[in-house]
């Protein structure tokens, strides 16, 4: 009787974490160990995805710019510059806030990219996500859009991709005729989508005055909202001098109601009466900015009325992201 072999055992080959690639979470782990990905590489990738980044545009010229276009400005546009250029073939990169269907991004006919800004992302970190997705329009067929998909963990930021260097110059529109070259000709689709945005748009514009302010239009009165790129206890400590002393205005009528946190920053908010436009705010919102540098650069305890106004501010603010 032939004796039994002991089985023997195959080398699986060596891989590093960075060759192991993104699989389904139930599915076998690349690395051969015979666990399921979600209990084995999958755990690492899984956090790098899931774990939020406070500030995703910090480092990026006009950050300020960067929150408000994600969170408050309904129609808007800015040509990005890339860190090497534009590929052959792609005439122009333009960051808008949303896209028709919202679609993540899309390659127009003429190569042209046109990237979406206010999409639902799969991570916690909006910067990786949209570099991904700017990464796949540039390769993409033109004429066609870009899907969402979950981004690599290692793969590039925006911070990576864009000219360090380069403007940040928002415009803000309307509407969105913008999506398209031709809008009277759009396909039925995008049609019905672009009256669907138009319908719902805030009139917004923003101050030339000082940096990352939007003024906006509603119903009931009219709102000016500033993304301030100052530390938040130090700037709330700032806005409640200004309050006590009765200097937080933007002019007769105005009152600053409160303040939110966006992606890191806080962004204080004035009521205005309806009859102010945003050419009415620029002057006093100028104003205001050198009142505010003041107060910034005192370090004086706060007086108990400070401390009052402080309360009052800090119980108004809300967290949006």
């Amino acid at each position: 009787m032939a004796k039994k072999r002991p089985p023997t055992k195959a080398k699986r080959p060596q891989l590093t974490d960075a060759d192991i690639p993104v699989v389904g979470a139930r599915e076998p782990c690349p690395c051969g160990s015979g666990r399921r990905y979600k209990a084995c590489h999958g755990r690492a990738a899984a956090h790098a995805l899931t774990e939020l980044v406070q500030r995703p545009f910090e480092g990026l010229p006009g950050e300020g710019d960067w929150v408000a276009l994600r969170e408050l400005v309904p129609a808007a546009t800015v040509e990005l510059p890339l860190k090497d250029g534009l590929p052959a073939g792609v005439p122009s990169v333009t960051l808008a806030t949303v896209l028709p269907m919202a679609w993540p991004a899309l390659r127009r006919d003429d190569g042209s990219v046109l990237l979406g800004l206010q999409n639902d992302t799969a991570s916690g970190d909006i910067s990786r996500d949209l570099a991904d997705t700017l990464v796949r329009a540039l390769e993409a067929d033109p004429g066609t859009p870009v899907q969402a998909r979950r981004a690599p963990a290692d793969g590039p930021r925006m911070q990576d991709l864009l000219d360090p260097e380069g403007a940040f110059e928002p415009v803000v529109h309307s509407g969105f005729e913008f999506w398209v070259p031709d809008p009277e000709n759009a396909a039925p689709e995008v049609a019905a989508s672009l009256e669907r945005a138009n319908a719902a748009a805030i009139p917004t514009v923003k101050l030339s005055g000082v940096d990352a302010a939007y003024w906006c239009e509603t119903p009931d009165k009219n709102h000016l909202r500033w993304v301030m790129p100052y530390p938040e206890e130090q700037l709330l400590d700032a806005l409640a001098r200004l309050h006590a002393a009765g200097r937080a205005g933007l002019g007769e009528g105005t009152r600053l109601v409160g303040s939110f946190r966006a992606h890191g920053l806080t962004v204080p908010v004035w009521d205005l009466p309806s009859a102010v436009t945003a050419d009415d705010v620029e002057k006093p919102a100028a104003e205001f900015a050198e009142r505010l540098a003041v107060a910034l650069a005192s370090d004086a305890p706060l007086t108990a009325d400070e401390r009052r106004a402080r309360g009052g501010l800090t119980n108004r603010q809300v967290t949006l992201s």
